[in-house]
């Protein structure tokens, strides 16, 4: 594995068009586009392509159709992975599913573990069962998606000979302006235990089912501290993380030694 480099990560915060993927590719390739300097991630937030909706049978594409296919050449354009979720149908299934998908066209997934069932979605999805980390610039990234970061367990980092599971933790997000309280809490208190950077990327805007969101999507380093903030506002940010600054820290607080040993069932 390399060694691991500042890295820089866009932060797209948006309001979408519910449940009409085209006019959201579109919008979004055009916010990417905008983006003035080259950065190595662009993150963008939960269920991009339509909105969080549950219309599962009616909006799910296989791999490499139209949502896959667009990450794909935005990737290969801007030089970046490019990471987000899609309603996604595999084997009978529908996932919410997370792509990450590089430059070269390579493309590793999550599919979401915690379906937020006060929603139905639980009933309009297949949970996820594996957590993998991908690697970019010699950095392990841990990728989760909304309501898993209530269930710090499923996030819980682990190390093996003085190493971390990962680096850089991140959510993306349909987060409801209603509980923003709890995101707020939750982002920085994720980056704390773990030792780890952790970014939120949550959308803006009313939905088709008139639930309002209101961002708030954020950069927290290690101890917690906010480093990056984009409020309730439409719009797209860039910031570089500091790898030095994390290994310096984790080596002079090295709380990770303490913590208690454990294994998950799938």
């Amino acid at each position: 594995m390399q060694q691991r480099q500042d890295l820089r990560v866009a932060l797209v915060q948006t309001d979408l068009h519910w449940q009409d993927k085209t006019a959201n590719l579109a919008l979004l390739e055009e916010k990417i586009w905008s983006l003035k300097n080259s950065c190595d991630l662009i993150v963008l937030p939960e269920m991009f392509p339509t909105g969080f909706s549950m219309e599962s049978a009616l909006l799910a594409e296989p791999m490499n159709l139209q949502v896959h296919k667009w990450m794909k050449q935005l990737a290969a354009q801007t030089g970046a992975v490019i990471t987000g979720s899609a309603i996604i149908s595999e084997g009978g299934n529908f996932y919410n599913r997370l792509l990450w998908v590089a430059p070269t066209g390579s493309t590793q997934t999550y599919d979401k573990r915690h379906l937020f069932r006060m929603a139905n979605e639980d009933a309009s999805f297949a949970a996820g069962a594996q957590l993998p980390v991908f690697e970019l610039k010699g950095w392990k990234i841990c990728p989760q998606i909304c309501y898993d970061l209530r269930f710090p367990v499923w996030a819980r980092n682990q190390w093996k000979d003085g190493e971390a599971a990962y680096d850089l933790l991140f959510y993306v997000a349909s987060w409801p302006a209603a509980r923003v309280s709890a995101w707020d809490a939750l982002l920085p208190a994720r980056a704390i235990e773990n030792l780890s950077y952790s970014i939120g990327v949550n959308r803006v805007g009313i939905d088709g089912n008139q639930i309002p969101y209101n961002g708030h999507s954020a950069v927290y380093d290690f101890k917690g501290e906010k480093l990056l903030d984009l409020g309730e506002q439409d719009q797209v940010q860039v910031i570089s993380l500091d790898s030095k600054a994390l290994e310096e820290y984790r080596s002079k607080f090295p709380a990770w030694k303490d913590a208690d040993p454990f294994t998950l069932d799938s």
